[in-house]
């Protein structure tokens, strides 16, 4: 061959794997790290517009079946962005003290609609009165559901169980946490493609190309993609609304397209501060509360794949167990606050927001602080909140396209702890991921078909005990993984080292690791009553 010897041979440390990280690298600002004053509060401001969509689309689902107006449903948004405020707090402070947003969650959605659809609310003419009612019935049965979460939480049960979590089952439970969630995505932007297409293309632009052709002193693109993007688009919305593009649409594209459709800023007041028990008193159905208890079960375990990555996107460590079931405890303590103050929802870990975290690279528990104060000002400021609230949710899921995508990621990642050229490894994470997958797009296509769900017998309830943790992602498939990663060939020592245990073992206990005390103990000196075990 002509032009001389042969090609040199690769430098050593080219041929090298990427060395495995206990923290994520590359992370602006960590949890104990805050950004200056100004950017904090921005930063936090986006924190508040991003959970906004799942604020508003839960109850605009719910309360108009429930036979609340626009007032009705306006109050419960209200009430929903307050608690969330107050939970982001407690979380934030006393639970995990993870940068974690606490929102409302989608997993209670189904028992809520069956409390709806219950008898005993069929047979009341009144729309406002059948609203308050079913509000009560939703009210008792999240205060006895919320008794899961706590009771698991703080007694240490869940602590033991999470002991036995090893990076491999890991895996399913946080990929499917963001993956699992993506009819929420595309088919939210396809309702009104002419406006979540453009957020979708502007956001890959701001957050992944600008900040390469422009370049500035800090990074500004990118980590306030979102406000910038928002901005453009609503008020492209707003244009194509008052020029009257879709004067002559269907009703249907009216309301996902137009600015002016939610009716939320005529409903909501100018001044109104939730209270507790402002429907009235809660009423109980034994039924009912079994339906929302499995409901509020399901909730905490994929909430605890959430904080998991919440974790990592924070650039801390593992979350030692006993501080992971100190999170669930007082998550429960957010349901019930929830359930006192009648939000008709329960409270997860917010996954939009998680991925926010992952595309701003900023971690800080305070820009999370700042954005839970914005929920309880601009919820108290009624006709404020309204205008943010009444943003199209089109742009909302062209959002969700990119933050659960980076939840789903953060799930993958974990796998740079397992050994991935064991077959064993290879059957539980691709058998898991499926199952996970394959076994709740059967319940929910049977549902659609028939109405109900596979499991149909005379009780509602039960029906929904079943029905309701085989429809949920992550739980089917961290049930499969969990069971399997511990009981096939357990006790072998390759095996330890081939699911990545040995990787988290140092996490397992509170003491064993120093950078669990700078991420994870609590404020004020309270460690010396609450111990981290």
């Amino acid at each position: 061959m002509a032009g001389g010897g042969a090609a040199p041979p690769p430098k050593l440390e080219e041929m090298q794997p990427h060395p495995v990280k206990d923290q994520l690298p590359s992370v602006s600002y960590c949890i104990t790290s805050p950004p200056p004053w100004p950017e904090a509060i921005i930063l936090g401001f986006q924190h508040y517009i991003v959970m906004l969509g799942t604020s508003v689309i839960i109850p605009s689902a719910l309360v108009p079946q429930m036979g609340g107006g626009n007032e009705e449903k306006a109050r419960v948004i209200q009430t929903l962005l307050f608690v969330a405020g107050i939970n982001t707090l407690c979380q934030s402070f006393f639970g995990t003290r993870l940068p974690a947003v606490m929102g409302g969650s989608y997993t209670v959605v189904v028992p809520t609609i069956s409390i709806i659809m219950a008898g005993r609310y069929s047979n009341e003419t009144d729309p406002h009165e059948k609203f308050l009612r079913t509000m009560r019935g939703t009210q008792g049965a999240l205060i006895i559901a919320s008794t899961i979460q706590i009771i698991l939480g703080f007694s240490g049960l869940w602590r033991n169980v999470v002991r036995f979590l090893s990076p491999l089952s890991a895996v399913p439970l946080i990929s499917l946490a963001g993956f699992g969630l993506y009819e929420l995505g595309f088919p939210g932007v396809a309702k009104c493609v002419e406006i979540g297409l453009p957020e979708i293309i502007l956001m890959l632009i701001f957050s992944q190309y600008l900040p390469h052709a422009i370049h500035v002193a800090k990074p500004v693109f990118d980590r306030f993609s979102v406000i910038f993007t928002i901005a453009i688009v609503w008020l492209y919305a707003y244009i194509l609304t008052a020029s009257g593009a879709y004067k002559n649409a269907r009703t249907k594209t009216q309301v996902h397209c137009r600015v002016d459709r939610s009716g939320l800023i005529s409903g909501a007041p100018w001044i109104n501060v939730p209270y507790p028990f402002q429907w009235g008193a809660p009423t109980f159905d034994a039924g009912e509360c079994f339906a929302m208890m499995m409901a509020s079960f399901v909730a905490l375990v994929e909430s605890t794949g959430t904080f998991i990555a919440v974790s990592r996107y924070a650039s801390a460590t593992m979350i030692p167990p006993s501080v992971l079931g100190r999170g669930i405890g007082w998550q429960g303590i957010g349901t019930l606050l929830g359930a006192f103050f009648g939000t008709a929802n329960g409270t997860a870990v917010s996954v939009e927001n998680a991925g926010l975290l992952a595309l701003t690279h900023v971690g800080s528990r305070r820009v999370v602080q700042i954005s839970a104060g914005f929920m309880i000002f601009f919820s108290i400021l009624g006709k404020f909140g309204a205008i943010f609230a009444s943003i199209p949710l089109p742009i909302f899921a062209a959002l969700y396209c990119i933050f659960f995508a980076y939840i789903g990621a953060c799930g993958l990642s974990f796998l740079q702890f397992c050994n991935l050229n064991s077959f064993r490894t290879k059957f539980i994470m691709g058998f898991s991921l499926f199952m996970g997958l394959s076994v709740p797009q059967y319940f929910n296509e049977y549902t659609s078909v028939a109405g109900y769900g596979p499991v149909h017998t005379g009780a509602r309830w039960f029906n929904d005990m079943i029905n309701v943790p085989f429809s949920s992602k992550p739980f089917v498939a961290v049930l499969v993984a969990f069971f399997l990663d511990n009981t096939i060939q357990r006790r072998d020592t390759t095996v330890q080292r081939d699911r990545g245990y040995h990787w988290w073992n140092k996490f397992r206990s509170f003491k064993t690791d120093s950078r669990s005390e700078e991420f994870y103990s609590l404020p004020f000196n309270l460690n010396k009553f609450f111990p981290s075990v």
